[in-house]
Formats: C-alpha cells, structure tokens, sequence
C-alpha cells in the first residue's frame, strides 16, 4: 500500500504531492487519537455495565435475602394476613431486576447463573404459594413454620447464587481493566510509531519534492550550459513535473531550432568555402599549364617528337579527368591516372632528378573519391622537396583498403623537414589563414579543406617529416559516403 501511494505521490505535479503529503500527515496524527477515544469509551462503556450490574445485583441480593423472609415470617406470625402481604410484589421485583440485570450482562456463565436464579425465584414463588394454600385450610402452625423454613432455604440460595454473581462480575471487571491497560499500552506504541513514521514520511516528502525540484532544475540548468558552449544536440527527458514540463519542452524545442539554424548556416558557408576552394584551383591550374605549354615548346624546338606526344597525351589525359564533364567525385583508378598523367609531364620535364612510382590494391579501384586530392600533394613533393635535394629523387604514390576506409600516402625522400617547421605547417594547414598568407603550401592547404569539407572534420592530412631524409603525407577517407 506504501508503495502504492509512494507511486500516486510521484506521478502529482508539485503543488499536488505537497497536498498529499499535508493530507497523509494529517490522517496519520488523528488516527491513533480517534482510536485511542473509541477504545476508551467502549472500555468505559463495558466498565460501566459491570459497576451498573454490580450494584443492581447488590441490591437484589438485600432484597432476597431480607425482604422476603421479613415479609413471610409477618404473615407467619399473624402481623398481616396472607392476602394483605408484599410478597408477590417483591417477588415480580425480583424477576424485573434479574431480567435488567440479564439484558446487560455480556458473558455467558454469568447470564446462565442469572437464568439458575431465576428458576429458583420460580421455586420460592412456588412455596410462597403452598404456604398460601396451608394457611387458607388452617393448617397446623409447624406446617408453616416448615414452609417457612423451605422459604428461607430457597432464598438464601438465591442469595448466595447473585453472591457468585457478583464475584464472577468483579472478576470480569478485574479482567476487563487488565485488557483496558492492555489496549492502552499498544495504543501507546502504536502513537509512538505513527510519530517516528510521520517524521520519517515528512522527511521523505521533503527529500521527494526537493528532488523533484533540484534534479530538473539542474539537467535544465546542464541543458543551457551546453547549448552555450554549442552543442545544440543537446536534450532533456521530461521530468513529469507539471510545473516544469513547458519549460523543459520549451528549452528542447528551441535547441531542435537552434541546431537546424546553425546547420543551414554551416551549409552556407560550406557552400562558399567550395566555391572559394574551387577558384584555387582554377588559380593553380594556368600555373601548371604555363609550364607544361614551355616545356612542350621546348622539346618541339629540340625535335623531340616522341616525347612532344607522350607529354601532349598525358597533359590530355590529365585535363580530361580534371573537367571529369563537371563532377566532383571519380574513381580511385581515374584519380591514380591523374597522377600518372601529371608525373608523366613532369618526368620529362626533370627527367634528371625524378622518378616515380604508383601503387594502388586493385579491389579499391571503382571506390569514389573527391577528384584532385592526390595531384597537389605530388606537386608539392616535388617542388619542395625533390627539387630542394642533391640528386636524384623518388615520389611513391600509394593507396590501400583498411576497415572500410581507403588510405592513400605521397612519400618522397627529398629534403624534408625540421620539426619546428613541420609544426608550423600543420598549425597553417589545420588553422583558418587567410590564402595569401599560406605561402608555398596552398595545395597542402587545400587538399586538407576539401578533406574537411566533402567528408567530415576528423578527415584530414597527416604529415611526417625528418630533415634531409624526405617527407610522407597521407589520409583516409569513408570506403563510402561523404558530404556534398
């Protein structure tokens, strides 16, 4: 049943379980009070029958054991005639007071020894009518005196009988007292408990609303730091508190808002940053295309026409899967032989100091890729680091599959790197420089936003580098999905 009204007292606004717990309080301190008068004035009912029979039986008992025989020997010894005595009038009052007594007499000995009386009143009715009977045919005076004797007997049996009857009525008294002090005795336990559980039950009622307060108040209060620190995914379960569930409602909804607002802001300025990063590119491409155009011219001058077609077919190649008719993603395989195309050119053109390799696993080949990420990072091996290097110099170009992720690297081995200086690029590449402060790693800095950009933040360019033994640059992108 506790756990029943502990259920009811949750499920109440707040203002509804401070009702309930005023109501319970109240119940529990006049319960005992309500019992404690009831059995008090049911015992003192009981202990007034008891004195009341006490004193009725007393009374009778004078009545039985002095009246009747006062009464008889007066008309014995001739004081008044039979016809002009009481004895029938004490007689009826006998009956009338036994069967008073009888109505209010409880326990079942008692009234059989009311019933064992009255039968002999029955008795003593019946001598008295004998000696009637003998006194009306003059019968001798032993005779009556007999009678009288008989008359006496039955009488003092009467009065012996309402004699137990009042002993057994005090005992019962005696024993209904020793109930009585029973009764008080638990009822006082009983009050102490209601007291100690009263307490306890107010001190769980303040706990209860004080959480119920508190808790809420704090997740909402949770709620609000977090959407100010930014995370607008941010929510909170309704505490099932009337007077709090609106604003907690309130708060989620307006995060929901908040959160859809920011988003569109974000895809805005994705949007302008693409475009931004597209306009680079096409700022980086006359550059290329300057130098492949002079190359081409020189080797014409020179007449050396094999190697003016293997550069026209790849400089060809090369601008075929850049356009890609438009589209932002290709193939891993398209995206390797952009690379080959322009490693191609730029083999003949240093053909002294460079050589490369490309090494893709052949399943990751139809995989979709955001085009154009590989080609910056071998320019960049090669203009700063193979051409800034003695000799002769090597850019291996690599990709695999690893748990649904595609990894690609551009190593080279030419000068490399200082560590302050490695540190000072991934702090412009990772950071938000504005372009013409980049300097001569804008490909870098564009490979990585674009990564940002059409993937998620966690893709990103990773970069080792040791000084005079070469540099390795790489990142992984989702085997499937992105963002555009």
């Amino acid at each position: 049943m506790i756990e029943r009204i502990f259920s009811v007292f949750k499920s109440q606004s707040i203002k509804e379980r401070i009702k309930i717990s005023y109501v319970i309080i109240i119940l529990l301190m006049i319960t005992p009070p309500v019992i404690t008068i009831f059995s008090f004035v049911v015992q003192m009912t009981r202990y007034d029958l008891i004195i009341t029979n006490v004193s009725k039986a007393n009374r009778l008992n004078q009545t039985v054991k002095m009246d009747i025989s006062n009464e008889i020997w007066d008309i014995v010894a001739g004081n008044k005639k039979f016809d002009e005595g009481r004895q029938y009038d004490i007689i009826d009052g006998i009956n009338e007071s036994l069967q008073d007594i009888m109505r209010t007499t409880e326990e079942r000995e008692n009234r059989q020894m009311l019933e064992v009386a009255g039968r002999a009143v029955d008795t003593l009715k019946r001598n008295i009518d004998r000696l009637g009977n003998q006194m009306a045919n003059h019968s001798p005076v032993s005779a009556n005196e007999e009678s009288l004797d008989e008359i006496r007997g039955v009488s003092a049996l009467i009065s012996d009988i309402l004699q137990d009857f009042i002993v057994r009525v005090i005992e019962s008294a005696t024993i209904t007292n020793e109930h009585h002090k029973r009764i008080t005795f638990v009822l006082t336990v009983i009050q102490i408990f209601t007291v100690f559980f009263v307490v306890i039950f107010a001190m769980f009622t303040q706990r209860s609303v004080t959480t119920s307060i508190n808790n809420p108040i704090q997740k909402l209060e949770n709620l609000s730091k977090r959407i100010a620190e930014g995370d607008f995914t941010a929510r909170v379960e309704l505490p099932q508190v009337s007077e709090l569930d609106g604003l907690t409602d309130n708060l989620n909804i307006m995060a929901v808002k908040i959160q859809a607002l920011i988003a569109e802001n974000v895809r805005e300025q994705q949007n302008l940053q693409k475009s931004e990063m597209k306009a680079l590119q096409a700022q980086i491409t006359p550059h290329f295309l300057y130098n492949t155009f002079d190359t081409i011219v020189w080797l014409a001058e020179e007449k050396k026409n094999d190697q003016v077609i293997a550069i026209t077919r790849a400089f060809s190649s090369f601008f075929r899967i850049s356009l890609n008719k438009g589209k932002d993603f290709l193939s891993v395989s398209e995206e390797f032989e952009h690379v080959k195309s322009y490693l191609t050119i730029q083999k003949i053109r240093y053909s002294d100091i460079l050589d490369y390799e490309i090494e893709y696993q052949p399943e990751m080949a139809d995989c979709q890729i955001l085009k154009l990420l590989l080609q910056p990072l071998v320019e960049n091996a090669l203009y700063h680091g193979i051409k800034n290097k003695r000799g002769r110099g090597l850019i291996s170009v690599k990709g695999w599959r690893e748990n649904n992720r595609l990894f690609f690297s551009v190593e080279d081995n030419g000068i490399g790197m200082t560590e302050e200086k490695l540190s000072s690029i991934m702090e412009q590449i990772h950071g938000s420089a504005e372009l013409e402060d980049l300097n001569n790693i804008y490909g870098l800095y564009n490979v990585n936003k674009r990564l940002e950009l059409y993937y998620d933040t966690s893709t990103k360019l990773e970069i080792t580098s040791r000084y005079k033994k070469g540099t390795i640059v790489y990142f992984s992108i989702p085997e499937a999905g992105f963002n555009v």
